[in-house]
Formats: structure tokens, sequence, C-alpha cells
């Protein structure tokens, strides 16, 4: 295995990146349907293929419903299996993302972040993921094309690793990050198939005639209970087989992930909470802050699913004031999916922080540096009274 000196330096999208990962990864079966601004990840693996590039059967398929349901069918084989959508594809995969789950079927997924219609909208917002977080799928979500590269090739192994059997997807947002040229380091192909290793095989097939077994029967109450439950344990044991996931894959990249990034928050008296490319933004905003002489840090949310409840309640619990950015809405009237997510692991503190919430950038709407200083702003003023003059706002809309 090599280190990061020896992994080579390139200039490619997020597509572009996603794409070379599932080439390096090599899937036994990828069955998929074009959808922006998704569509060039699967359109590139295309050409790897008709390049025998890759030993991968390529299914055309007529939709995503149809994409989805062909990957479950070939997990069940025991063929290592991926996808990818975006949005009103990944909505209409929506039965086969809890059947796939239910299944305990270790597929990879990548969604390129895109508002869900209507009105029609093909440009970024987290409502397509945030939609799907709790179908049962482990949720990983990039700040920038070098995470999402590294996320699906983690993803494999945590997938697949016989705790868990869970599908993942790996989430990044559209266009800002799916058609961005950015700078990352790509490792040898030798690399990746090591770390990956033999995989994709369920411990029963569909293909084994001697030992043979069942897919989806019939499961009503006298069971059905019982294997949800099970697959609740499969989650769970994600909490203990992602880092030790991540730290092999650092032993081979020299990159270290865990469920979350804090970013200058040793001494920070508040703390932003965002996941997605928008923290990049944020930390430049950090900076300048701090500069100023504020002491605000932010963390960056990198597993979604399962939540890292209890890390993120040691991370944020010693803070006078709380804000968490979220990209999309749970149209409750009681603020977005994140928020919702970090305010109830704080529920059972006693000392617990004021936490606010800001909707943003909702259909690629830009989010930009002087409305995320607001929010740290804010926030400041809030652990300074202890009073918030709301818990929910709407940041960058026209009210």
């Amino acid at each position: 295995m090599s280190t990061a000196t020896q992994s080579e330096r390139v200039a490619l999208t997020g597509n572009e990146a996603a794409a070379t990962a599932m080439r390096q990864i090599n899937p036994d079966v990828v069955a998929a349907y074009p959808i922006t601004p998704q569509t060039e990840i699967v359109q590139m693996f295309s050409n790897f293929v008709a390049d025998g590039d890759v030993h991968t059967e390529f299914v055309r398929v007529e939709s995503e419903h149809s994409a989805m349901s062909a990957v479950i069918a070939s997990a069940a084989s025991g063929a290592r299996s991926m996808t990818a959508t975006s949005a009103n594809g990944l909505a209409l995969m929506w039965e086969m993302l809890y059947i796939a789950a239910s299944y305990r079927m270790p597929i990879v997924m990548p969604v390129v972040n895109r508002a869900l219609s209507g009105p029609i909208n093909i440009h970024c917002d987290h409502s397509d993921s945030m939609g799907a977080r709790d179908s049962g799928w482990i949720q990983l979500y990039s700040e920038n094309a070098q995470e999402a590269y590294d996320n699906i090739i983690q993803a494999v192994r945590i997938g697949e690793h016989p705790d868990v059997r869970l599908p993942v997807m790996v989430c990044q947002d559209g266009f800002i990050i799916s058609h961005a040229m950015d700078n990352l380091y790509v490792l040898p192909d030798e690399d990746v198939q090591a770390f990956i290793g033999e995989g994709g095989g369920q411990e029963h097939s569909l293909l084994d005639v001697d030992n043979p077994a069942t897919f989806g029967p019939l499961d009503l109450q006298n069971w059905y209970f019982e294997h949800k439950r099970q697959q609740v344990e499969g989650m769970k044991n994600a909490h203990r087989v992602i880092p030790e996931v991540a730290r092999e894959f650092a032993d081979v990249s020299g990159r270290s992930y865990d469920f979350f990034e804090e970013y200058r928050t040793e001494d920070a008296d508040v703390v932003v909470v965002v996941l997605g490319s928008t923290a990049g933004t944020a930390k430049d905003v950090v900076d300048a802050m701090r500069a100023d002489g504020h002491k605000v840090g932010l963390v960056k949310i990198r597993v979604f699913r399962p939540l890292p409840a209890d890390k993120l309640v040691e991370s944020l619990l010693s803070r006078s004031a709380v804000a968490i950015m979220d990209r999309s809405d749970t149209f409750s009237s009681a603020g977005g999916p994140v928020y919702h997510a970090v305010r109830h692991a704080l529920y059972d503190v006693d000392e617990r922080p004021p936490v606010s919430n800001y909707i943003y950038g909702l259909g690629g709407r830009d989010i930009r540096p002087s409305q995320i200083r607001r929010v740290f702003e804010e926030t400041l003023e809030v652990a300074r009274t202890g009073q918030r003059s709301r818990s929910i706002s709407y940041l960058g809309v026209r009210e």
C-alpha cells in the first residue's frame, strides 16, 4: 500500500472524481439512469466500460426505480454493485431504497445533491438525500471533490462489513462540487483494490443453487419487527466500523476522517454546524473572525446516518451558543433536519447551549461569506445575552 506522497495529484470535477473512484473499485454491476447533475458520473463510467478499463456489467435501465431494482438483485447474487443519482431520480427510487436497506444490500451510490421539484430546479440543496435520511441507508456528506472520492472508496468497506451490511449513499453538492474543477490526490489503482479487497458476496446468494435462499418473502407480524430490529443493529455497528475503516484509509492515503470535523473549536465560545460544500466557505469566515478576535469555530458533519449523537454532544456541550445551518427544510414549521437531529442529541443535557437554526441555499441560491458571518455574529449575541430573537431563520430569502 502507498502513502500520500505516492498518490497522483490531478485536477478533476466532483463528478470526475466519483467516476474515477468507481473505475478503481471496478464493481461487478452498475445499473444507472441519467439525471442532471449526476449524469456525467455514469456517462464517464460507461466510457470506462466501453474502453475495457473495468470488467463491470453495465445495465442501461429505463428509470431510476429500475436502476435500484437491478442493483438490489445483483447484490443479492453476491455481486459488488453500484449506481448513482440525484433529486427526482432518488425520489423515483424511494420504494427500492427501503428494500435495499431492509435486505441488507451493501450497495454504494453517489448522490449529487439537487433540489426536489417542484417547481423544477436543477441546482443544489439537500432535500433529496435528507428526504431519504430514514430509509436505512448510511449517509456520508462531502465538502469537496477530494472527500467525495475518498468517501466512495471507504463506503465500499463500510457497507460490506459483516457487522453492518447496509447500503451507503455518498453525497456531494450539485454543480458546486460536481461540476467545479478541484485539485485532489488520487490513489494508485492497485492501492484502491488492496484497500477494498475481495467483497460483494452475500452470506447467502441467489445464485447458490446448492444452498437456496429466499430474498423478499412476505414478512408479517410474526417476524417483521425482529428483522427491523436487526437492521438497527447494523446501523449501530456502523458507529464502530466507520472510524475503523477511516483509520485504515489514513494509513493508505495520509488523509484522516471521522464522523465530523472540528475546525478551530478548541476555545470557541460559539460554533456553527454545517455539512457539504458550505463548510469550505464557513472555514474562511471562521479565519476572518478569529483575526478580528472572535472565538468562533465550525463543526462539519460528514456522517449524518448514523448520527454521531454522543460525540456531537461532547463537542457542543461547552459552547455558549450553537447555530445549525440546513440546506433543506422539513416543512414541519420546526426547522431543518440537521437542526432536529442535533437539538435532539442535546435534549437530555441539563446545561445545554441555546441552539438556533438557519435554513439557506434552497434551489441553489448562493450562500455568501457575509451571510455566514451574520450567522456567527447573531450567535455571538445569543451567547452574550442568553436570548434568541427567533429559533429558526431563513437566510438570504426575500421575505
